[in-house]
């Protein structure tokens, strides 16, 4: 009978330890393992042991657990082999006879026995496989030692050329004759001794061979450095948590990064010549206008105590998170030995405009003409005139509200392109912009009005930008038109016409009948001639924003006007602060373009928010160019809203309204374009007096949403809509909330409104109305009124209830309220002239004879600005 092994063996079921009482006897066996970690630190974990279980598979292809197998063999074969003993037992010594075995013996003895030869031939096979894993292994171990081996030589024989390369300081001392020294220890190791007879000989690695693969920088006993990057087949270090598994595997754990690279450290020290002097590395440290001074010795590759040290010397006292100056810093750098290279935020902007161009890539480009003048003289009409559109019909109000950018196509190819600029004197800004733009202005005058204050404006704003002028009288078809009133008119400005011996073009056209808009178109070009415009069209696309809005569906809408190179659908435009991509382009007909050239207004879609009016474009290479840029813009903005003086919250600002004696009127405004936007903030704050002022709370260009509503109700504020209107929610929630939302397409009305609003905040004015003098005769005092005056009215009237003032001496010594005025023994409601009266006063007791008492009403006014 065969004996039950460990893994053969069954397993204990629960059972009752002590009579009653339950226990879990252990089924497996439980080992602990010593787990080594960096730095010699260890821990004891308690592990499994694990148990190899191994399978076959029968003819009918299920697989059986081969310890099973044997287990139910031998227990059949013990069966039959302890049947036939126990009747033996009971015969009597002596008898040599055996009984025969019955048919169930034989059958179960032949089943054991069959059973045992189908676990010998399992087990023989499971043998076999075991034995072809253990030749793999031995092979694959071969192999990577053989290539192990193959490495360790080639780097010998690498280290034995580098030796032999470097010039051998130790050669010459091994050469010359040494002498005898006191210490025995101190004996010469570069010629080894020649071993006594009968004296073991000596391992080579120790003096010979190990001295030379050493080096000359090593010293004599140091083993060989360690590889710190394992090769193919060797083990690596271990990577994520430790299992069980990885803890029962009998392999080498790897090194830490930390501990290869602090043996790196050790090693490069140890090939150093111990009188070698460490070379000092000289760093270009770049300085930011400020930074930390953790930033500053990073950036030196230095600790931070020392450069927090450096700083006390020089007497300032900061932290490592603590911020310095570039001045600070450049000493800094100075003081450990490094090389300051000063840098600004601002250098991000640097070649963000291309380099000039040079003459040889110029070519003609049309010319850029602004259309100036003041409100409702006809520019617009002028424009529609040479366009043949009807757009001045389309304004709200007959005016333009606007900047528009035009392109008139002439036969022959040549093209003229014109911006069309509002003459309402809240649009100065607009003008300012359309004159720093343009190449030639065209100051359009109207016959029958003369030069007004927004000509004279348009005037200063072209002179400014330099831009040469053509006057073109206009209206001349009216019956009262008079354009030479008109050109004695510009005289007065310095603007001398050729009709009277002055450089400056003047036509004299009507823009409703067509009259001489070729002798007009005639004379710009003349003029564009004498200029010689020129721009080079094959490069980065620069010019400058004319105006932006939003629009439902489409976005952010920029019009823009390419001053140089070409700008294409696909390149990425920089704005002041936004940037985008362009995704199309449109010209002044609506009609999609690809690419356009220099002088050519266009708009175009894709850019992240509305750039402000007047904004220079460029176009840069990548998306990461243009967030640098716009990053910087926008915290350059806000630094300086930071630094200006601080408005506060709304709280605050309503809070503070009444405390320094000026009324305040909170104002939103939200507008369809970003000119109108400026133009309306600009002309609602000049409405403002010493009583009375506007504070534009917020001002942005798109529809009125939801939170413009809340601001206004929190601030009590007026939410001016300009050619937008409020969305749903938006006007629920002011219904709710009882928020006034005022829409407006002419800027007159908003301004007219304001200004009506600022006038009913004004304190009203007090006037006085004279009513008459009365003289004292005589002072009585009557116990129930106290002292009552007997009076005479000598001018005008005396009515109770009115104001008066008691004079004495022609000096004013009482102004009071008339609290009783009798005639006889009758109140009565006023005394005239020649008749005599009792009075009394409010509050008042001293009065004497030939006192005068004048008596007056006051009346309040209301002021308007």
């Amino acid at each position: 009978m065969s004996e039950q092994t460990e893994e053969t063996a069954p397993k204990k079921k629960l059972g009752l330890g002590r009579p009653g009482q339950l226990k879990i006897e252990r089924t497996v066996d439980a080992g602990q393992i010593r787990q080594a970690f960096s730095h010699g630190r260890t821990k004891t974990v308690a592990v499994e042991k694990r148990r190899k279980r191994t399978f076959t598979q029968a003819a009918d292809g299920a697989m059986t657990e081969v310890g099973t197998v044997q287990r139910e063999a031998e227990e059949a074969l013990k069966a039959a082999v302890a049947a036939p003993a126990e009747p033996a037992e009971k015969e009597e010594p002596g008898r040599a006879e055996a009984r025969e075995l019955t048919e169930g013996e034989k059958a179960a003895r032949a089943r054991a026995l069959s059973g045992l030869k189908q676990v010998e031939s399992d087990m023989e096979e499971a043998r076999r496989i075991a034995r072809q894993r253990e030749e793999e292994e031995a092979r694959a171990e071969a192999e990577a030692a053989r290539q192990a081996e193959e490495e360790r030589g080639r780097e010998e024989r690498e280290k034995e050329a580098d030796a032999a390369a470097e010039p051998d300081a130790a050669q010459p001392e091994a050469r010359a004759p040494q002498a005898p020294a006191a210490d025995g220890d101190a004996r010469p190791r570069a010629a080894p001794a020649k071993p006594r007879p009968g004296a073991p000989p000596a391992p080579a690695d120790e003096e010979g061979d190990g001295a030379r693969a050493r080096g000359p920088g090593r010293r004599a006993g140091r083993p060989p450095p360690r590889r710190l990057t394992p090769k193919r087949g060797e083990p690596r270090r271990r990577v994520g948590r430790l299992t069980i598994a990885q803890a029962l595997e009998e392999e080498e754990r790897m090194r830490s990064l930390a501990s290869l690279r602090r043996l790196r450290e050790r090693e490069k020290r140890a090939q150093r010549k111990p009188d070698e002097p460490v070379a000092k590395v000289v760093r270009e440290v770049v300085l930011p206008e400020t930074l930390t001074v953790q930033e500053l010795a990073n950036r030196m590759a230095q600790r931070s105590a020392d450069v927090v040290m450096a700083l006390m010397k020089m007497g300032v006292m900061a932290t490592a998170t603590q911020s310095i100056d570039a001045d600070t810093a450049e000493l800094v750098v100075a003081e450990f030995g490094h090389k300051s290279k000063r840098v600004s935020d601002a250098d991000v902007e640097i070649g963000l405009k291309g380099p000039e161009d040079a003459e040889a890539d110029m070519a003609a480009r049309p010319p850029v003409v602004t259309v100036m003048g003041h409100v409702d003289h006809g520019k617009t009409s002028l424009l529609d005139a040479l366009r043949h559109t009807r757009v001045a019909s389309g304004e709200a109000g007959g005016i333009t509200q606007h900047i528009g950018a035009y392109q008139l196509r002439l036969d022959g190819g040549r093209r003229i392109t014109f911006i069309d600029t509002p003459g309402h004197a809240a649009f100065t800004a607009m003008r300012a912009r359309g004159a720093n733009v343009t190449d030639i202005v065209i100051l359009v005058v109207a016959a029958d009005d003369g030069v007004m204050p927004q000509t004279v404006e348009a005037i200063d704003h072209a002179k400014a930008a330099g831009a040469p002028i053509v006057v073109a009288v206009n209206k001349i078809d009216r019956p009262d038109a008079d354009g030479e009133k008109v050109r004695n008119e510009l005289l007065q400005h310095d603007l001398v016409v050729e009709n009277f011996g002055g450089e400056v073009l003047s036509v004299d056209i009507s823009a409703t009948e067509g009259t001489n808009l070729d002798k007009l178109i005639e004379t710009v070009l003349l003029q564009a001639e004498v200029l010689e415009l020129k721009a080079n069209s094959d490069r980065s696309a620069e010019g400058v924003v004319i105006e932006s809005r939003v629009e439902r569906g489409r976005g952010a809408v920029a019009t823009l006007l390419v001053q140089k190179g070409a700008l294409a659908a696909g390149d990425i435009v920089v704005a002041g602060r936004e940037w985008g991509r362009v995704r199309a382009m449109l010209d002044d007909s609506g009609a999609q373009v690809e690419e356009v050239g220099p002088a050519t207004p266009v708009e175009i879609m894709g850019i992240g928010g509305t750039p402000d009016a007047g904004d220079e474009f460029s176009v840069v290479a990548n998306e990461a160019r243009a967030r640098e840029v716009t990053a910087f813009r926008a915290r350059r903005d806000r630094e300086r809203r930071v630094s200006a003086p601080a408005r506060g919250s709304v709280e605050q600002i309503l809070e503070n309204m009444g405390k320094d004696g000026v009324k305040e009127l909170p104002v939103i405004i939200k507008a369809d374009m970003q000119g109108s936007v400026e133009a309306i903030q600009t002309g609602v704050e000049k409405l403002s007096t010493d009583e009375v002022a506007v504070r534009v709370l917020h001002s942005g260009v798109g529809g009125i949403n939801e939170s413009d509503v809340t601001l206004a109700k929190a601030s009590r504020a007026l939410v001016v809509g300009f050619n937008v209107r409020a969305n749903p929610q938006a006007l629920s929630l002011s219904r709710r909330d009882r928020v006034e939302i005022s829409y407006y397409a002419v800027i007159y009305d908003v301004l007219d409104d304001i200004k009506a609003m600022l006038s009913g905040m004004l304190s009203p004015v007090a006037r006085e109305h004279f009513l008459g003098n009365a003289e004292i005769l005589q002072v009585f005092n009557i116990s129930r009124l106290g002292r009552v005056a007997g009076c005479r009215v000598t001018e005008g009237l005396v009515r109770r209830g009115s104001r008066v003032r008691l004079l004495r001496d022609d000096v004013v010594i009482h102004e009071g309220t008339l609290a009783t005025l009798r005639r006889f023994k009758d109140e009565v409601r006023e005394v005239r002239d020649g008749l005599e009266c009792g009075m009394g006063f409010e509050n008042y007791q001293d009065l004497k004879e030939r006192d005068v008492i004048e008596c007056f009403d006051v009346e309040e006014v209301a002021r308007s600005l």
